[in-house]
């Protein structure tokens, strides 16, 4: 078959042809948007879940949904190596100077721009760092005691007030927010609860890997009251063979049953597997139906392109003694472990290998479902880390006893 014609696409938050299994979250999204705008009471809401389950692809269809509804949306990807304020400032500008482009000056926006002039200053990141340009003076006082709970919480009122001066909302939508230090998160969500209780047109819509809820509830005791977190997983069976056989009905083409069968086993139904499986088998697949012995083929081919790039990315930034945590941590299955098991698996014990796990949770690699429990953040990595480590490091002696 034509591979142009392939309507697959696996990739970091590219949209599928079909996304299947997701509407309650994107009636629940839209729903929101329209009465934040409205000015009616509603929580923003933060996505939570594995990688490769496609949060980032309900982030942007939440993106087209606000712009649609009119809204000012910021599209924002959270990293390790960037703090908040710098990632907010350029977005913060930008919307901002397209509120004060209107016909009618607006005293509102032109006091968010002051605001953004102050909350630069208060939050030392220099002109080098990011280019505000901004020909107005900062309101002294306002935004600029260097506190970034005190701060951002001022910023963010005033694109409220300046939203709501041009009628118009601002969808703030953040991608990764378990990088985000804890000083840093409690600060957004302050920042969103005082716009909350004055009824301001912006909402908050994030995704993060599952520590976000207890990040989020460890930071203010209120965040649970304040957000809705609903959880992204893989696709039910139904789901997910709709999103493998309606893209390819299309071209006149379908899986045969056991086909789709056994492609939701090998991927468990987590979407971005879906898309690679449903990707190799279009290019191997002669003619129309896909079957049984194509799946097996591309089965081959979809695991050596994850363990080349999917897999081999994240296992890359690991260190030698990151790599082989998480080879025992595989070695015990892929269901969370207890943290000690991986400990004596490894020899050690396990106040030994606390800031070890604790570095690959701050890496996104693993979390912690249950006091004491860990499980990898990556589908199917158990698998890949047997097929790159094959044999399990060698456990430290015993020490002795004195």
């Amino acid at each position: 078959m034509e591979r142009l014609k392939n309507p697959f696409s696996p990739g970091a938050g590219t949209q599928p042809p079909e996304l299947a299994g997701r509407e309650t979250i994107i009636e629940h999204a839209e729903i929101a948007l329209a009465r934040i705008k409205a000015r009616r009471p509603e929580k923003s809401m933060l996505m939570i879940g594995l990688r490769g389950v496609g949060k980032t692809v309900l982030l942007n269809r939440v993106q087209e949904l606000a712009e649609r509804q009119g809204y000012e949306a910021l599209m924002i990807e959270a990293r390790e190596d960037k703090p908040l304020p710098l990632l907010l400032l350029p977005y913060l500008r930008q919307v901002l100077i397209k509120l004060d482009r209107g016909q009618n000056v607006s005293t509102k926006v032109k006091r968010g721009l002051a605001v953004l002039k102050s909350f630069l200053n208060g939050v030392k990141i220099t002109i080098s760092d990011v280019e505000i340009g901004l020909d107005i003076d900062p309101e002294t006082g306002t935004a600029d005691s260097g506190d970034l709970e005190v701060d951002l919480a001022e910023m963010f009122i005033a694109l409220g007030e300046a939203a709501l001066d041009r009628n118009t909302a601002i969808a703030v939508i953040i991608d990764e927010l378990q990088y985000l230090s804890e000083k840093e998160l409690s600060s957004l969500i302050m920042a969103m609860h005082k716009v909350s209780q004055k009824q301001l047109p912006i909402i908050l819509v994030g995704a993060g890997l599952p520590q976000l809820v207890a990040n989020a509830g460890h930071s203010k005791s209120y965040a649970e009251r304040l957000f809705d977190y609903p959880e992204v997983g893989p696709l039910p069976e139904y789901a997910a063979y709709k999103a493998l056989q309606e893209p390819v009905k299309t071209e006149g083409v379908y899986f045969t049953d056991d086909a789709l069968h056994e492609i939701v086993k090998l991927t468990k139904g987590y979407p971005y597997f879906l898309q690679e499986w449903g990707y190799q088998c279009w290019n191997l697949a002669a003619s129309s139906p896909i079957s049984l012995d194509i799946v097996h083929q591309a089965t081959q081919e979809s695991i050596r392109k994850l363990d080349q790039s999917f897999f081999r990315v994240r296992f890359d930034r690991l260190t030698p003694r990151e790599k082989d945590y998480l080879r025992a941590l595989s070695e015990l299955g892929a269901d969370p472990q207890r943290s000690g098991d991986i400990a004596s698996l490894l020899g050690v014990r396990s106040e030994s290998v606390a800031p070890l796990r604790n570095g690959l949770i701050r890496k996104g690699m693993i979390y912690s479902p249950a006091h004491g429990d860990t499980a990898f953040t990556v589908p199917l990595f158990d698998q890949f880390m047997k097929r790159i480590m094959p044999e399990m490091p060698t456990p430290k002696p015993k020490q002795a006893q004195s």
